[in-house]
This record gives C-alpha cells, sequence and structure tokens, in this order.
C-alpha cells in the first residue's frame, strides 16, 4: 500500500513537473514570438519613417528658403507659413508613432529648452483657428495673465501634445467652439481643451489612452486615425512628468486637461536663432562636399548654402566621394547615412583611413541610426531629417569657426582688424594637432599651426551671395 501511495505521489509530481515543463516551454516560445514581432515592428517603423523623411525634409527645406526670399510679396508669406507649419505638424506626427516605440524601451530622450511659451502658443492658435473656421467651428483662445514670457520645456513634445488634443477636437466637433485655454500658477501650467462635439461614451472613457482603440462615434462615422493619437498623448505627457484627465457627456462634449510643470526663466538668453537672416561669412571661402543619394536634397543643400558664398560639391554616391577628395579638398563634409552601395558609415571609415580630417556631419533620415554605436567611425556630428536651416547653420558655424554676416550688420565687417574677435580652430584642426603630437611629428605642427593662422587671418574681404 505505501510503495502504491509512493508511487502515485512520484506519478503525480511528474506529471506536475511535466506540466510546468509545458508551460515554461510554452512561455518561452511565446516569448520569443513576441520579441521577434517586435524587432519586425521596430525595423517596419525605422523603414518607414525614413521613406517618409526623406522626401518631408525637401519640403520643409524649400519652405524656409521661400520664407527667407524677400521678392516674394507679403501677402504670400501667410500661406508658405501654412504650408511649413504643416509640413512640421507632419513630422511631429511621424516623430509620434515612434515615440511608442522609444518609451517602451525607455529610450525616450527630453530635452529642456528655454522657449517664449506666448509665440509658442500664438503659432499653435494660428495653425488650428483656420481648420475651425473651414468648419464652421468657433474657435477661443485665453491664457492667464500669470503666464510668463519665457519658461523651460521640451518645445517638441508639448507641441505634439497639443497638437494631438486639438486635432482629436476638431475631428470629433462638427458644430458649436473649441476653447483652448491656459492657466498658470505656482510654475503649473494646466491646460483645458474643451469641445462641444460628439463625447465619449461612458463604456469606452476607461480605455480611451488604450492603443488601437477607437470608441463608438469613430466606428459609426468611420472616422480617420488609428487610435494612435490620445496614447502618444498620454505617454509623452507623463514622460514630461505631468498629468492628463478627460471628461466628457455623449453629445455634449469632451474636456481634456493637461497639468505639466512650466518654470519660469527669469532671465531669457534673447531671441532665437533661427529667426535671423544670414547673409554670408567672413573670411575665405569654404568648400563643403554633400553625398547623397537624394537628388532633391543635393539641390536643396546646393541652394541653401551656395547664396552663402559656400562652394557646393554634390555627388551621389560614396565611391564617387572617394575618388574627388585629394583635388576637391573640401573643408567640411555632409553625408548621408542610408546610401545604396557604400553607406554613409562606411565611407566615413574610408574617408578617415584616406587621412581627411575635415569634420563630417551624418544627415539621417532614419532615427534609428542615430542609436547605433558608430563613435569609433570617426564622424564629428549628426543632423536628423527634417532639419531646421538654423539647426544646419549652427553645425557649420560650430565645426567651421564661422562667424555669420547677418542682415543689418553690413558693416560689421569693415571694423578694424584690432577688433576683429579670435576665431578658434576647427575641431578637425585640433584633432590633427593632437594626432601629429602623438606621434612626435614637430615639423607637421609647425606647418599646421601655420595653415591654422593663415585661414585665421584671411584678407579683408567677406565671402556672401554677392560674391
Amino acid at each position: 500500500m505505501v510503495e502504491r501511495t509512493v508511487t502515485i505521489v512520484f506519478f503525480v509530481f511528474a506529471v506536475m513537473a511535466g506540466v510546468v515543463s509545458w508551460f515554461y516551454v510554452l512561455a518561452h516560445d511565446s516569448r520569443v514570438v513576441a520579441e521577434a514581432a517586435n524587432r519586425a515592428k521596430s525595423r517596419y517603423v525605422t523603414g518607414l519613417s525614413h521613406e517618409l523623411r526623406t522626401p518631408l525634409n525637401a519640403v520643409l527645406g524649400y519652405v524656409q528658403l521661400l520664407e527667407r526670399d524677400e521678392t516674394i510679396p507679403a501677402p504670400r508669406h501667410q500661406a508658405i507659413k501654412a504650408i511649413r507649419r504643416s509640413a512640421e505638424h507632419l513630422s511631429g506626427l511621424i516623430d509620434g508613432l515612434l515615440d511608442i516605440s522609444k518609451i517602451e524601451a525607455g529610450k525616450l530622450q527630453v530635452y529642456s529648452n528655454e522657449i517664449n511659451i506666448h509665440d509658442f502658443l500664438d503659432q499653435i492658435v494660428d495653425m488650428f483657428r483656420p481648420q475651425a473656421l473651414a468648419k464652421g467651428l468657433a474657435f477661443e483662445h485665453s491664457r492667464a495673465p500669470s503666464l510668463p514670457r519665457h519658461v523651460r520645456t521640451d518645445e517638441k513634445r508639448l507641441r505634439q501634445i497639443l497638437i494631438n488634443l486639438i486635432s482629436n477636437a476638431l475631428k470629433f466637433t462638427d458644430s458649436g467652439r473649441i476653447r483652448f485655454d491656459v492657466a498658470y500658477r505656482s510654475q503649473v501650467a494646466t491646460i483645458t481643451i474643451a469641445d462641444t462635439g460628439r463625447g465619449i461614451s461612458q463604456k469606452d472613457l476607461p480605455r480611451i489612452f488604450d492603443p488601437f482603440q477607437r470608441g463608438e462615434a469613430e466606428h459609426q462615422g468611420r472616422m480617420p486615425g488609428l487610435g494612435l493619437g490620445l496614447t502618444i498623448t498620454r505617454l509623452l505627457t507623463q514622460t514630461l512628468g505631468g498629468e492628463i484627465a478627460v471628461a466628457s457627456t455623449k453629445g455634449e462634449g469632451t474636456i481634456f486637461t493637461v497639468r505639466l510643470m512650466l518654470s519660469e526663466v527669469s532671465r531669457p538668453q534673447g531671441p532665437m536663432e533661427p529667426s535671423r537672416r544670414i547673409r554670408g561669412y567672413e573670411g575665405p571661402r569654404r568648400r563643403i562636399m554633400v553625398v547623397d543619394d537624394n537628388e532633391d536634397h543635393r539641390k536643396l543643400m546646393r541652394e541653401t548654402l551656395a547664396p552663402l558664398g559656400f562652394d557646393v560639391i554634390a555627388i551621389e554616391r560614396g565611391g564617387e566621394c572617394l575618388s574627388q577628395i585629394e583635388t576637391a579638398r573640401p573643408d567640411l563634409f555632409l553625408v548621408d547615412i542610408s546610401m545604396p552601395g557604400m553607406s554613409g558609415w562606411e565611407l566615413v571609415e574610408q574617408l578617415r583611413q584616406a587621412r581627411q580630417t575635415a569634420p563630417i556631419v551624418m544627415l539621417s533620415a532614419n532615427v534609428g541610426d542615430g542609436s547605433r554605436q558608430h563613435t569609433e567611425s570617426g564622424h564629428d556630428d549628426t543632423l536628423a531629417k527634417p532639419f531646421d536651416l538654423g539647426q544646419l547653420y549652427d553645425k557649420l558655424a560650430f565645426h567651421l569657426g564661422l562667424q555669420w554676416r547677418v542682415a543689418g550688420d553690413a558693416g560689421q565687417a569693415e571694423k578694424p582688424e584690432a577688433t576683429h574677435r579670435i576665431a578658434l580652430p576647427a575641431s578637425a584642426h585640433v584633432a590633427e594637432l593632437i594626432r601629429l603630437g602623438e606621434i612626435g611629428y614637430i615639423r607637421g605642427i609647425e606647418a599646421k599651426l601655420t595653415e591654422i593662422d593663415a585661414a585665421s587671418h584671411p584678407p579683408r574681404q567677406c565671402r556672401d551671395g554677392n560674391g
């Protein structure tokens, strides 16, 4: 009897062990499948991002050139600004899709910038008021008198939050009004977006922030969208340390409330750089080699940089770049990362092996490229497409040691040389001096210092678009 009992106990334990093992294998297989699906999703989103960002960069680039064109009649500038805002809106939507994966992976970067919050809110209102009026809706906006002029926050993420919420209100409101209010107290902003739209049923409210969830109103009206806008909005709000709440009555409307810390900046740094109108730069003519397989982007770079006095060489393939570097001797490279044949990373390695010391700025329409470990490849900087021209100008000024000529300061170049600012050598020159010092090549150091000195004391002339 005892032996039989022991046998039964062992049998039961064996069965239980088998079941546990089976569940373990099943769970392991499920996890492997889920991880594979997640990797496939990331590859798809990354590839889709590249395909969308490349043409969008050309649109934004040319719009910014048109904004700087003083020959265009003033009434047309409003239309140009509308195109730019719409393109930036599209760029924000693309970023939003990618942000979900980044937040899930804990890789979303948040930047605290100083912004003029009143100008920022004016841009949001100017973007949506015409759309509301086109639907026959009233668009009302108010902000607290206590709201400071300058605050510190992540401008890009805050813009995404507001665009998502106001777009949602516009989509589901057929009559009445949309109200956008900003209250401010104790460094905390309370942002309210209220509409008189269709509202959300009590059944849908608990899952309104879940991904790919679409309420009855969306299904019945066949509204466009993937059901990700509110998911992204909540994730971004939480990432910024804030909170979001919703109240709604079906058939009467919806109110979204966002509370965020917007710290006041007591001593603002002054006007933002992108608003300046650059005419050219001081010193000798600089040569920039652009390597990009996209023809529109090559043309954009040429039409952006050539009027400022740069000698621009635009090349389609990495191999062609390598064959021309000895004769061209560029002062800086702008290299696209994703190119057929030789990639941008491979080209950088080849350039450094060929002892090219000029700064290299990588251009990427693929957000996934930024996460790769390519610090050993020797590039100096990166710029994500689509980019603001002000960002490009800042990169060029930093790596080439440029002093820009800005509209309204034409006489600045005629100042006596005694008052000329001392220009720091470019990062490529510093790197070359360090390399020569490490190998003890004294004559090489002397020659390099002579070259730097000659470049920092050019003839009294200025490069600009007029010769």
